[in-house]
């Protein structure tokens, strides 16, 4: 009975992750239905695990349950997004300076294992793989600025827009810059330099946030494009 119990929340949590993964990377387009038959049949699963997936992905801001539609992957405007990435960049601005003055040396060395882990990912232009450990980097930065109230609140704010922080590194240009930062990040932990992690990390975010609007606004530009071809081709 117990192996049953493990299995079976080994299951559910598995499909947690999963899900979250195609939300993120942009698999599950935001706007979109999230179809439980469908999505328990591509992921070889009962829709009991799919169902929760979906309350746990709601109550973390990247899935929407509305009244009469179901669940719908987030789609923020672009004033939400530049407001969130605002907030998002003085929260990971505070963190990573009480970071700098509270951090082991313990952690300081699991940041640089993750940060050689990183750098080969980079190396390798693999972005599932750098994201998910630049999202461990961030996560262990934030645990070491010890206040748990400042944790909660960056992993409720920054739910809603994991999936444009994931977008933002594939601009290469862009990625390198990101990279580049990481290290300085590092440095300025190194050296408990609060002030200067603070801007580090507040720079960073910042720049993240430039792309992604940047990219809203190219895709917002091309749709509208379309938009009025299309109606061009009607009338004519």
């Amino acid at each position: 009975m117990a192996n049953e119990t493990l299995n079976s929340q080994n299951l559910h949590e598995a499909t947690f992750q999963k899900l979250r993964s195609l939300l993120v990377e942009g698999k599950i387009a935001p706007g979109s239905k999230l179809n439980e038959r469908e999505l328990a049949e591509s992921l070889s699963v009962s829709r009991t695990p799919i169902r929760e997936a979906i309350r746990r992905l709601a109550a973390d801001g990247l899935v929407e349950l509305i009244a009469n539609r179901g669940a719908i992957a987030v789609q923020l405007s672009l004033e939400d997004v530049i407001h969130t990435f605002d907030v998002i960049a003085d929260l990971e601005g505070f963190s990573g300076e009480l970071a700098a003055n509270n951090i082991s040396d313990a952690t300081l060395s699991e940041l640089e294992a993750l940060q050689y882990e990183m750098m080969a990912s980079y190396a390798r232009r693999d972005l599932s793989s750098y994201y998910q450990l630049n999202l461990r980097i961030h996560h262990l930065i934030n645990q070491a600025a010890n206040n748990p109230v400042l944790s909660r609140l960056f992993t409720q704010v920054n739910a809603r827009i994991e999936a444009l922080r994931f977008r933002s590194n594939q601009d290469g240009v862009k990625w390198e810059k990101a990279v580049e930062e990481h290290q300085e990040m590092l440095d300025a932990l190194k050296a408990r330099d609060g002030k200067r992690m603070r801007k580090i990390m507040m720079q960073h975010v910042h720049n993240k946030r430039d792309v992604v609007v940047q990219l809203l606004q190219s895709e917002m530009h091309i749709k509208a494009s379309e938009s009025s071809e299309s109606t061009e081709a009607i009338k004519s």
